[in-house]
């Protein structure tokens, strides 16, 4: 008879942590986790529970980190628990909903539409991919959900959960694939 292997999260490692909006302003939240509490900026269009590709809505339900991908030429490997894949100027992120890669990361050239992952901008110098709309994959129901850095003012997202870089790095330390972030 086999033993069951149990994987188990490191020491100090948050299990679960819960994403608000702000009482009247929608496009703001806070992550709030066990010695741990950060502002995020939401999607523009809020925290919704039946999230479509395109509506600007941060995807409400209970979704885990699957990995971490980073800039190196805008800083080093920041310490995490997560898979690490560092980010290459012909990474995509596939966005098209009739597409094979819907909701996958792709490499350039793609005739599809996509999201592209090496940003002029510092937004995704750090990226954690989530779990949402993976397994099943459907059609039309978001993509490229993913937590990362925020534009000056905490400015609403495409639907994504945005962190200062400060408060982003702290957290990078302490969640695991394991850890569930529950928003809504």
């Amino acid at each position: 008879m086999k033993k069951k292997r149990f994987h188990k999260e490191k020491p100090g490692t948050i299990s679960r942590l819960r994403v608000v909006a702000r009482p009247g302003c929608p496009t703001r939240g806070v992550v709030i986790g066990p010695g741990f509490a950060a502002p995020v900026a939401l999607g523009r269009s809020g925290i919704r529970h039946d999230k479509r590709e395109g509506d600007g809505a941060t995807p409400a339900g209970r979704w885990h980190p699957l990995q971490l991908r980073w800039r190196a030429d805008h800083g080093r490997r920041p310490a995490s628990r997560l898979p690490l894949h560092r980010t290459r100027p012909e990474d995509l992120w596939c966005d098209a909903p009739e597409h094979g890669r819907y909701n996958r990361p792709a490499r350039a050239p793609l005739g599809a539409s996509h999201e592209e992952m090496w940003r002029p901008d510092d937004l995704y110098d750090l990226v954690v991919v989530l779990d949402h709309n993976q397994r099943p994959r459907r059609a039309r129901r978001g993509s490229a959900v993913f937590l990362h850095l925020a534009r000056p003012g905490f400015e609403p997202t495409a639907g994504c959960i945005a962190f200062r870089r400060p408060d982003l790095l702290r957290l990078l330390a302490r969640i695991g694939p394991r850890t569930a972030l529950v928003v809504g």
